[in-house]
């Protein structure tokens, strides 16, 4: 496998697995204990929960954008390309419907305006458990095909040297 291969590849991989801890930590470890924190009031957890998931959509469009472009680059297997449009989508339906609609909802809270209740949240979880494991998913297969072409390539490298 070429040198700027390998890089490409490497960073599939790591985009997808980094990925993949992000949404673990922040949507399934901090998220739900930080409103367990002594002297965390709902107003204050929202205002904390804004900050950080605004953070974390945006690395996340930074890591989708470089899992993406080596993907393209690499030209990886269409199971991996289907998988990475899967995960993209859910980021895109996350980004730009209902991270600014739980937005809002936080928002008339923190003003004192509770909002009514509906099932934002629920399909945000859904969403966050489908693009977890899509993204543990896909993340193996691009290690396992990575290795695959780099073993290939070394062997087809070393048939060459005994010829």
């Amino acid at each position: 496998m070429p040198r700027f291969h390998a890089t490409a590849a490497l960073l599939l991989v790591l985009s997808l697995f980094v990925w993949a801890g992000l949404v673990a930590g922040i949507s399934f470890l901090e998220a739900p204990l930080k409103f367990t924190a002594p002297g965390i009031t709902v107003p204050l957890g929202l205002g904390i929960g804004r900050i950080v998931f605004s953070a974390l959509n945006k690395l996340e469009l930074l890591l989708a954008a470089v899992a993406v472009v080596s993907g393209f680059y690499l030209r990886v297997p269409a199971h991996i390309g289907a998988m990475l449009g899967i995960v993209s989508g859910v980021l895109l339906l996350q980004t730009l419907w209902l991270l600014p609609a739980l937005d809002v909802r936080a928002l008339a809270l923190l003003a004192g305006h509770p909002a009514p209740p509906n099932s934002l949240h629920k399909v945000y979880i859904g969403l966050e458990v489908v693009k977890l494991l899509t993204l543990l998913l896909t993340g193996s297969w691009a290690f396992r095909w990575a290795l695959q072409a780099a073993r290939g390539q070394t062997l087809n490298r070393r048939a060459q040297q005994l010829a």
